[in-house]
């Protein structure tokens, strides 16, 4: 019962990332996301992955790897905007952005 109840919990935390990485991958708009906050909440998520390999607890296993691809999906197009958000900040206007 414990791991059912687990499982759903990681279930349900887990897809509420997918309509921000949907998002975040059609319109590639990441300069309202902090990078600090992405960052650690990454190494947190592979800690919770560790942390559920090491007690071979398969709800936690499950829904923080998936969490985690999610997370740096997420944070792979942030870095990836770092210049261009940049841009936009000082009102600057790059052959990347017009």
């Amino acid at each position: 019962m414990q791991d059912y109840i687990g499982a759903i919990a990681g279930g349900l935390t887990t897809l509420a990332f997918v309509p921000q990485v949907v998002k975040t991958l059609k319109t590639r708009q990441t300069r309202d996301i902090s990078t600090a906050m992405w960052l650690l909440f990454c190494a947190g998520v592979a800690l919770w992955l560790i942390y559920g390999l090491m007690l071979g607890a398969w709800p936690v296993i499950v829904a923080n790897a998936v969490t985690l691809v999610l997370a740096a999906t997420i944070l792979w197009v942030k870095l990836s905007n770092r210049h261009r958000d940049a841009d936009q900040e000082c009102g600057t206007r790059t052959s990347l952005n017009q």
